[in-house]
This record gives C-alpha cells, structure tokens and sequence, in this order.
C-alpha cells in the first residue's frame, strides 16, 4: 500500500511537469508563430533580466526552433515515465486486491 502511495505521488509529479511542458510548448509555438509574421528586417528584442537586447532574428528562430524541439523530446520521456508508472501502479493493485482476497 505505501508504495502505491509513492507512485501515486511520483505520477502527480509527472503529471505536473507534463502540464508545465505543454505550457511552455504553447508559448514557443506561438512565438514562432509571430515570427513568420515579421518582415526579414523587422527589430527583435530579448529581455535579459530588467533589459532588453537586440538580437538577430534569424538567431533568435533558431533558438526557438531549438527550444520546442527540447520541449518535445521531454515531453516524450515524461510521457513514458507516466505509462510506466500508471502500469506499474496497476500491476500493484492487483497484486494488493489479490493479497486483500487471500487473507
């Protein structure tokens, strides 16, 4: 039963960074959406700290580009630990219901 109780905590955990991901995923599309909608001169910023930086446009795609393709591969990973783990929870539960039945 405590472990149950672990993996139904490290699921929710899971659970939450996958959210966390999806949210930053969207953000990102909708910056590289934006983007395709600038001109090829048009002034991009980038705020470090309190100030904002003028930075290539082409760099700044790129970086991006780069930054969803991360989100996606951790969203992959966290997507199979979340299978992993609810199996493991269910091959759990039936080892705690057939343990409840025996007794």
């Amino acid at each position: 039963m405590e472990e149950l109780t672990q993996l139904q905590r490290a699921l929710q955990g899971l659970i939450q960074s996958r959210t966390r991901l999806e949210t930053q995923f969207q953000e990102n599309k909708i910056v590289k959406k934006e983007f395709e909608s600038l001109s090829s001169d048009s002034s991009v910023y980038k705020l470090v700290g309190p100030v904002l930086l003028k930075q290539d446009k082409e760099e700044a795609e790129d970086n991006v580009g780069k930054r969803l393709e991360f989100i996606t591969s951790e969203i992959e990973k966290v997507e199979k630990n979340i299978k992993a783990t609810q199996s493991t929870m269910q091959s759990k539960r039936l080892a705690l219901q057939q343990q409840q039945q025996g007794l």
